[in-house]
């Protein structure tokens, strides 16, 4: 059931993502700023039509493609279900629920009969064409059951959203705490659909009603913005103030390691209210200091409430909707008071705790605590691997889904407590981490596609049969260590060189994946850093493993978490098995796309299979590619 609803609040960050160019619209056409009715009609029209509008969005995050077709039967299905709950009972108002509830089921239709057949009479309504239909049949089913049964739920949210908009400061305080809790589970945004989107009313002056607070406040409801103002002092200085406190108690020889990420992460929520790398810096390395996080957020709600402050936001409560719409809020400036207050309020509680129970955030990681022992070579050999990792981590009956990225293997566990994690590590895996209450993720390596298959193919057969040949343990050998000289390898990319702890990715940073170093990039092609040949192209071109002529293996990984945008903004200039030299280009990338689809562009390069080799990294800074004597390997 997590599963499933991490998949809804997955889905929803998509259509989520207009919010910034409806509301810039709303205000910018504002009498008060360009004063262009016309503008903020335009802004109303996306904000009018959220049902649909998540419809569309949530049936594409369902599907197991992202496809158009997906996409079309959310849309019909949302219009089917609305007319017909109409026609029944014109009282009935679902609002994104109606979207929301569309979206999911033609998501879950299209991945089912995608690929239905039909006999040859009947194969134009095959496939993909037949999702519309079968998701309008559905809606016809519940637009029944629905116009008869809903006005009972209904009335229950209504009671809800009338507790919670008129509870005063418990009301909001309690919002701001669900609110940064689920977003380890991915459910925040959820609750923030319905308090944004849907609580509260309002009719502007033009006689149109609007639904939910970040609608409302745009349109200049007086009573709108408590639900919002507060994030502002979190996102602006608390935040920030927990970097300097994280930074303050790092170790004496790893403040300079820690230092740049600290300073851009912090700039980053303090200018845009982009939080999650900050939170996901100490989430799960040290909850205490997250739940503590999460009730300083309700009560900075609290204050702003009580200081009857209002102010709201489009995107997220950073400096730039603060300054945009901060000639509609209410008492603007006593946000910088509680701001500052909540400041210290960090800066005092994160350090202390961190020093006093010895916490492990960035920069107090213990130098040995990702190493692991006699480690098993399986020399390519994917199915011994698969079975090595299906017998470690309980079988295959205790895997409920199995996916995987670049480079980790992220499952769903039906008891994540059945696991040999050192058994894990011995068969090659970086490291393994646990996140939520049953996912898991195994840090494998660029051969994890290889891996992930022949574990499927496993799992599909039920097939625990041992290979025929075991795994031989590691054992010290006299063969001789594999150097790089400054000369050997120059920079793939123009940019800003940097540590690899510097990473805002724990996998890369903390060294799982092996030592290396990380490139800002602020040019669009990727060279050869090395003389050898292409190991593989990543199916999504957003990486691309090298083998040098002396056999170490290097891993360029374009941004992170860009496997997710599917290829896009990504062109493959070499093949799998090609000789490259020092300077051919790899891979040529859109830069603008990727900074406005993934979390980060910084680009980390990896030697992924080293031994006992020491990598040292001896510039940093802003360097144009092909600049040499920017490592060694010793």
């Amino acid at each position: 059931m997590l599963n499933f609803l991490q998949r809804i609040g997955k889905s929803l960050m998509f259509p989520i993502a207009t919010l910034p160019a409806a509301a810039l619209l709303v205000r910018l056409g504002m009498e008060d700023m360009l004063n262009i009715p016309f503008m903020t009609a335009a802004g109303n029209g996306i904000l009018g039509n959220l049902a649909l509008i998540f419809a569309i969005g949530i049936a594409m995050g369902f599907a197991k493609d992202g496809s158009g077709a997906a996409a079309l039967s959310g849309a019909i299905g949302y219009l089917v279900l609305n007319e017909g709950i109409s026609a029944i009972n014109e009282d009935v108002n679902m609002g994104v629920f109606a979207g929301v509830i569309a979206g999911v089921i033609a998501g879950v239709l299209y991945n089912r009969y995608n690929d239905v057949k039909f006999p040859d009479f009947l194969s134009f309504f095959g496939g993909k064409r037949f999702v519309p239909i079968i998701t309008s049949a559905a809606m016809v089913v519940l637009a029944f059951i629905l116009g008869y049964i809903w006005v009972y739920p209904q009335y229950v949210l209504n009671a809800t959203a009338d507790w919670i908009l008129n509870a005063g400061e418990l009301g909001v305080g309690v919002y701001g705490v669900l609110n940064r809790l689920l977003i380890p589970v991915g459910l925040h945004h959820v609750i923030n659909t319905l308090i944004w989107f849907d609580f509260g009313t309002f009719e502007t002056g033009s006689g149109e009603i609007v639904k939910g607070e970040i609608n409302r406040f745009l349109n200049g409801d007086p009573a709108a913005g408590h639900f919002l103002a507060g994030f502002f002092p979190i996102m602006m200085f608390g935040l920030p103030a927990a970097c300097l406190a994280m930074y303050a108690a790092a170790k004496k020889e790893r403040k300079a390691a820690v230092g740049g990420m600290f300073l851009s992460i912090g700039l980053t929520s303090f200018i845009t209210g982009v939080t999650e790398p900050i939170e996901f810096s100490f989430m799960f390395l040290s909850p205490l200091l997250y739940a503590v996080h999460a009730v300083l957020t309700g009560v900075a709600m609290v204050l702003a409430f009580m200081f009857d402050v209002r102010h709201g936001f489009g995107f997220s409560a950073g400096l730039i909707d603060y300054l945009l719409n901060f000639n509609i809020a209410e008492n603007p400036l006593m946000l910088i008071v509680i701001g500052l207050i909540m400041a210290a309020l960090y800066f005092v509680i994160f350090y202390f705790l961190i020093v006093k129970l010895n916490l492990k955030t960035p920069g107090r990681e213990d130098e040995d605590e990702l190493e692991s022992d006699d480690n098993t070579t399986l020399d390519g050999d994917y199915d011994a691997q698969a079975y090595h990792y299906l017998k470690a981590l309980g079988g295959p009956d205790n895997i409920k889904s199995l996916d995987y990225c670049t480079t980790r293997l992220r499952m769903q566990m039906e008891d994540r407590d059945d696991i040999d994690e050192k058994a894990i590590k011995q068969n090659g895996a970086r490291g393994v981490m646990r996140v939520g209450k049953s996912n898991l993720q195994v840090i494998v390596g660029t051969s994890v596609e290889f891996v992930a298959e022949a574990m499927r193919k496993r799992i599909d057969q039920n097939n625990m049969t041992a290979p025929d040949a075991e795994p031989t343990t590691n054992e010290t050998t006299t063969t001789e260590k594999r150097t790089v000289s400054k000369d050997e390898l120059v920079l793939p990319v123009t940019g800003n060189v940097m540590p690899l702890s510097e990473v805002p990715d724990q996998v890369f940073a903390q060294g799982m994946m092996g030592q290396g170093f990380a490139i800002d990039p602020t040019d669009g092609t990727i060279h050869s850093p090395v003389d050898g040949k292409v190991l593989n192209v990543f199916p999504t071109k957003h990486a691309v493993g090298l083998q040098m002529e002396n056999g170490l293996e290097v891993l360029i990984h374009i941004g992170l978490d860009t496997v997710k945008l599917e290829g896009k903004g990504f062109e493959s200039l070499v093949e799998d098995g090609q000789s490259v030299e020092k300077g051919t280009p790899l891979i040529q990338v859109d830069l603008d796309y990727v900074k406005d689809n993934a979390p980060s562009v910084v680009t980390p390069v990896i030697f992924t299979n080293l031994e006992s080799e020491q990598v040292h990294l001896h510039k940093e800074g802003q360097y144009d590619h092909g600049t040499t004597g920017i490592v060694t390997v010793e």
